[in-house]
C-alpha cells in the first residue's frame, strides 16, 4: 500500500492538500491519508465493477424472479456504501502496518527468497490460502450465534446482483476480508502482485454476484463461480468457499449448483413465464370464444 500512498502523495496531497511542512511519513498524516486512498479506492472498484457486470454480464431477467426484491439493486448499494467506510478503518490499521515496514512485503524479485519461481508461488499459495481462510471464516459467520447479527444481512439478498458482492454488514466484511490482509505478514509478497491481487479479489467478489452461471464443464467441480455462490445465497449451509470448491468437499458443504441441473433461479424464471403466457393465452382464447358465442346469438 505505500506504493499507492507514494503516487497519492506525489500527485495530490503533497502539492494540494497538506502544509510543505508536514513530513510526508509522519504516521497521522499517513493514517488520514490511507483512510482517504482506501475509501476512494475500495468505492471506485465496488462501483465500477459493479456497473460493469450489472449492464454487460448481469441476466436482468433473474430481476423477475419472486425472490428478487423490489428496489433491490438501490438498496445492496446503500447498504454497500454506508459499511465501507467502516470496514476501512480496520483495514487502515493494516495497511498502516505495512507501510511501517512491519509485513513481508518487498519492492523487487531480486528480494524474494526464491527470485521469480517465488513470486509465482506466493500468487498460487495466496489464493489457496485465502480460500481456506474464508472458507472457515464464512462457516463460522453462519453459526447460530453469529448469524443473525452479522451475516444475515447479506442473505436477505436470495438472487443477488453484482452489486451485493460488497453489501456487508462491517464486522462480516471485514473479517472474510482479513486473510488478504493477514498473508503478507505471514508470507513474502511483491508489492504490485498484492496490488494486483487485492484488484482480483474484488473482481472475483463481483462476478459470484454476477447472475452468469455458466462454468466450464471441466471446471464445474473445482470452481466455486456464481452458479454456486447463489446456491449458496438460496440454501444457506452450502459452497462456503470463494475461489475454489476445494474446502466445501473437505467440510461436506459442497452442493452441485442448481443452476447447472436445469433447476436455478433463471429455469424458475422461465418456467414462470411460460405460465404467465400460457395463463394469457388461455385469456385470450376465453374473450375470443364468448366474442365468437356473441356475433352467433
Amino acid at each position: 500500500m505505500d506504493l499507492v500512498l507514494d503516487l497519492a502523495d506525489h500527485h495530490f496531497f503533497t502539492p494540494y492538500v497538506y502544509p510543505s511542512t508536514w513530513p510526508e511519513d509522519d504516521p497521522v498524516r499517513q493514517i488520514l491519508s490511507l483512510l482517504v486512498v482506501t475509501n476512494l479506492g475500495a468505492t471506485t472498484l465496488y462501483l465500477g465493477l459493479g456497473a460493469l457486470s450489472y449492464y454487460f454480464v448481469f441476466d436482468h431477467n433473474l430481476m423477475k424472479h419472486p425472490q428478487f426484491l423490489q428496489k433491490q439493486v438501490r438498496r445492496e448499494i446503500k447498504y454497500a456504501m454506508s459499511s465501507l467506510p467502516w470496514i476501512s478503518i480496520p483495514t487502515v490499521a493494516l495497511f498502516f502496518a505495512e507501510v511501517r515496514g512491519y509485513s513481508k512485503l518487498y519492492d523487487n524479485v531480486g528480494e524474494s527468497p526464491m527470485g521469480w519461481t517465488g513470486l509465482v508461488f506466493s500468487m498460487v499459495s495466496f489464493l489457496f490460502f485465502t480460500d481456506m481462510c474464508i472458507y472457515w471464516v464464512h462457516r463460522f459467520l453462519h453459526h447460530k450465534l453469529i448469524y443473525k447479527n452479522f451475516h444475515k444481512p447479506h442473505h436477505i439478498w436470495k438472487i443477488p446482483s453484482p452489486f451485493a458482492s460488497h453489501a456487508f454488514h462491517p464486522v462480516d466484511g471485514f473479517l472474510q476480508g482479513l486473510p488478504y490482509h493477514i498473508y503478507p505478514f505471514l508470507f513474502p509478497l511483491h508489492k504490485l502482485l498484492y496490488l494486483g491481487l487485492y484488484v482480483f479479489v474484488n473482481i472475483w467478489t463481483v462476478s459470484i454476484h454476477d447472475g452468469d452461471y455458466r462454468v466450464p464443464s471441466l471446471l464445474q467441480k473445482l470452481i466455486n463461480g456464481s452458479a454456486h455462490h447463489t446456491d449458496h445465497h438460496l440454501f444457506f449451509e452450502y459452497n462456503y468457499g470463494q475461489y475454489f470448491t476445494l474446502w466445501d468437499r473437505i467440510g461436506g458443504s459442497y452442493r452441485h449448483p442448481s443452476a447447472l441441473a436445469g433447476q436455478g433461479p433463471l429455469d424458475c424464471v422461465k418456467r414462470l413465464m411460460g405460465e404467465a403466457k400460457l395463463e394469457t393465452s388461455r385469456g385470450n382464447g376465453h374473450v375470443n370464444g364468448r366474442t365468437a358465442m356473441v356475433k352467433t346469438d
